[in-house]
């Protein structure tokens, strides 16, 4: 991310050409050239021109062809973002829509985020991404499975139904006995807890019964944690309006259709919502900063969603160019993040 001080250095007729150059882009994708900004402020054509060659010279600016006028770099984007851009309230028009569709009854989350998803790709007219909650059901019952000396199963029964088989790499050398130890501690100790509960407090619990655990089984068990951490199911991602992308003058087909690639192939989706977990609101990524969407030179807006806990459990976002409207996407996000919250966590209000 770009040193905001960056702005305090500019004087004012500076930071003011630079914000009407970017505003204007943002609005129309298109360079913008200094007679065009002569229009609405007091000085010559050629004082913009010299404005512009220093803010070029800063990296802030750039021009595609020799003639034409500038657009903001990436650079340039992100200082906009950070130090000049104002996002105001969400519109009545806009707020309505979205609880207009999301509606009222939350018991069919699937269907309900891929309300969601549509809501956010119409309003936006780019794409959404919607990561749906996070599976944490208790677990029921575990059990091992010797495959191969160098394969074993551990088959997963969750308490909502759920049965998941997953393959690891035990110790070299388990037996049949340690299997059935392991399994034996890890179905008392489970009981009424979570993957996610197992993986915070198994490792205490080994420590502390290692005395009745023989050296295999407590092997065996931090493999198969060593495995839950990293070989989950990916958890389910909602993408709508590809065409919405494809519209945008700007856009370019290949760029495009290698972005859809990836998130069809989930490629480092599980990195979408740690992203939005490491802050709190709303997280824009201008196109290189986020490596899903460095091929494509698109943006990303996120921002994740609370379940009842305060726990963060999924995230909605818009991809889109990077001359995205960000003043009026970003409280659109925000206010859709906020407003699925309420509805999976039950809250009203």
């Amino acid at each position: 991310m770009p040193d905001t001080a960056l702005l305090s250095d500019l004087n004012d007729r500076s930071r003011e050409v630079f914000r009407r150059v970017v505003e204007s882009y943002l609005a129309t994708g298109e360079p913008v050239g200094s007679r065009t900004l002569t229009r609405d402020m007091t000085v010559s054509a050629a004082t913009i021109r010299n404005v512009m060659q220093d803010l070029e010279h800063l990296g802030l600016l750039d021009h595609p062809h020799v003639s034409a006028g500038r657009m903001p770099t990436q650079l340039g984007l992100r200082l906009f973002v950070d130090g000049l851009m104002e996002a105001g309230p969400v519109s009545a028009t806009d707020r309505e829509m979205i609880e207009e569709t999301l509606g009222n009854d939350s018991s069919d989350t699937g269907a309900m985020m891929d309300r969601v998803s549509m809501a956010l790709s119409s309003l936006t007219h780019g794409a959404s991404l919607v990561l749906m909650p996070k599976q944490e059901a208790p677990v029921r019952h575990i059990e091992f499975v010797s495959l191969a000396p160098d394969r074993a199963l551990v088959v997963l029964v969750f308490a909502d139904g759920r049965v998941e088989n997953r393959v690891f790499t035990p110790p070299p050398g388990h037996t049949a006995s340690a299997m059935r130890e392991a399994a034996n501690f890890l179905n008392a100790f489970a009981e009424g807890r979570t993957l996610g509960d197992l993986r915070h407090g198994i490792s205490r619990e080994i420590e502390a019964s290692r005395q009745k655990l023989d050296q295999m089984a407590a092997a065996l068990i931090a493999s198969g944690l060593a495995m839950w951490d990293g070989d989950g199911a990916d958890p389910r991602l909602i993408v709508r309006g590809r065409a919405n992308l494809l519209a945008h003058e700007l856009a370019d087909l290949d760029r495009v259709r290698v972005l859809f690639d990836d998130l069809e192939r989930k490629r480092d989706i599980a990195d979408f919502l740690e992203l939005a977990e490491q802050g709190e609101g709303v997280r824009i990524f201008i196109g290189s900063e986020n490596k899903l969407f460095s091929l494509s030179g698109s943006s990303l807006v996120v921002s994740p969603y609370m379940n009842a806990d305060r726990k963060i459990v999924g995230a909605v976002g818009v991809i889109g160019p990077t001359r995205l409207n960000y003043g009026r996407i970003v409280p659109i996000v925000d206010y859709t993040a906020q407003l699925v919250g309420r509805m999976i966590s039950g809250r009203k209000g």
